[in-house]
């Protein structure tokens, strides 16, 4: 096997989709017996629907999602004010997409399974039903051992499994990073406990994200799930009180906090209490092992920022773990994929503390267009004065010889902009915002090499794994 990825959560979903089409052998193991049932990371970010759309599941995402709405605070009972969710971020060409889409995680983890899986029409080859598949439940890790050629996972069940490279994706108690021995350096957010429930009611219109604050900082919020019956509970407690997440308990709480009463909830689907926390693992990789999602670094949920920032994980690590298994790249391609991500996830949880304690406001800065890697060893510029988009730059969408270049990026391939290379799919020029120059695009959508001619092309695409032919 190439690759056992360990967590079928979002990020090791979306990273068994990107190894599929690449003919990867790869198999996703789960602990749990079926799919994470609750609605928690429920904001997708512009970035991030920018990578499903490569990855064919925009359109089953956008259809089963919806906008955010509008907040409505709540004071004795009466609607005291209104206020957008989230600033603007003006539309243009190169993005297509500029407001976060909510949709419950158990949702976006059930369009990702179908993908992978073969469901639902989805063009990957599919074993489900043959009695195999690419997802194992019911796996839980409690060992592994790692030697120069592969690594070795051991199971509850006795049983051991052997892969030439091993992706922890297993949440912040991951299993894989203590066998690792790497630890998780951060530190609390808020004192307060919290608590986030998915629950059905009778008593509130579904146009608004309705939130009821208390004078001594505790508060409660009321979600309507797009494209579901059921609204997300989230609870900010007083410091020092003792979570309950029991039916009854979530009951009780909507009672105190709301104008409801407590039998205004009519089914109690899924609850959890949780203390916010930032932290960041000390390395994401060791040896044949990488970490990647929650098992590298851990989020507030204010902002959005945990589960889009594993997606982003994943499709940083999938595309260089395709390039030397499957194309040829040397080994070490994969020594950038700590150097990328890491400095990315610490900026992402500077930003998701800010909107925790509301030093950030949620807009431009969150929806996660302006992440680059310039000053990664992949991103190279040779141009003398280089201007508009820059080697390390995401790539903006836009129009060129009547080709639109996210269709033209879709795919586990790379794209050379204003010159054709023999074994590279090839536009003859970039549009006019990104500067003068030839641009090659990193299959993930980040300009990995940019300069006046083609000149210097070929050396970086063989360490890359971008390879030309003769």
């Amino acid at each position: 096997m190439d690759v056992l990825i360990v967590g079928a959560g979002p990020t090791g979903l979306t990273l068994g989709i990107d190894l599929a089409r690449r003919g990867v052998d790869a198999l996703v193991v789960e602990r749990a017996p079926g799919l994470f049932p609750g609605s928690r990371g429920k904001g997708l970010q512009p970035r991030t629907l920018e990578v499903f759309d490569d990855l064919g599941v925009l359109d089953a995402v956008l259809a089963a999602s919806g906008p955010y709405p509008s907040r409505m605070i709540w004071k004795d009972g009466a609607r005291v004010g209104e206020q957008s969710m989230f600033g603007k971020v003006e539309a243009g060409e190169g993005t297509p997409y500029t407001e976060p889409r909510m949709i419950p995680q158990w949702r976006t983890q059930e369009v990702l399974y179908g993908r992978l899986t073969g469901r639902r029409g989805s063009p990957l080859a599919s074993e489900v039903e043959r009695g195999g598949g690419p997802v194992a439940f019911g796996r839980e890790v409690t060992g592994l051992t790692q030697d120069a050629d592969g690594a070795s996972v051991r199971f509850a069940d006795g049983t051991t499994v052997r892969a030439r490279y091993v992706v922890a994706c297993d949440g912040g108690r991951s299993a894989g990073r203590r066998a690792l021995g790497i630890d998780l350096t951060g530190e609390a957010v808020d004192p307060a406990p919290f608590v986030v429930a998915d629950l059905r009611l009778d008593g509130l219109d579904r146009d608004h994200w309705h939130t009821f604050p208390k004078d001594d900082g505790s508060a409660l919020g009321l979600c309507p799930l797009a494209g579901t019956e059921d609204f997300q509970l989230q609870a900010r407690l007083p410091e020092g009180s003792a979570p309950d997440v029991s039916p009854d308990g979530i009951r009780k709480l909507v009672d105190r906090y709301t104008h409801l009463n407590a039998e205004d909830v009519t089914e109690v689907r899924w609850a959890s209490d949780f203390r916010p926390r930032a932290a960041l693992a000390d390395r994401f990789r060791a040896g044949r092992v990488f970490l990647a999602g929650d098992a590298a670094h851990v989020h507030s949920p204010a902002g959005a920022q945990g589960l889009n920032t594993s997606v982003q994980d994943a499709y940083n690590l999938g595309w260089k773990l395709g390039a030397v298994l499957r194309g040829g790249a040397p080994e070490t391609l994969l020594d950038s994929y700590e150097e990328e991500r890491r400095a990315n996830a610490a900026a992402m949880l500077d930003l998701s503390t800010g909107v925790h304690r509301g030093d950030v406001q949620r807009g431009k800065a969150t929806v996660q267009l302006e992440l680059e890697y310039r000053e990664s060893s992949l991103s190279v510029d040779t141009r003398t004065a280089p201007s508009g988009v820059r080697a390390g730059d995401r790539a903006p969408d836009g129009t060129v010889a009547g080709v639109r270049l996210f269709d033209a990026f879709r795919g586990p391939h790379w794209t050379l902009l204003g010159a054709s290379a023999p074994g590279l799919r090839s536009l003859p020029a970039a549009p006019a915002s990104y500067g003068p120059g030839v641009f090659l695009v990193r299959p993930d959508g980040y300009v990995g090499w940019a300069g006046e001619t083609a000149e210097g092309l070929r050396q970086y695409a063989e360490r890359t794994g971008a390879f030309l032919a003769a």
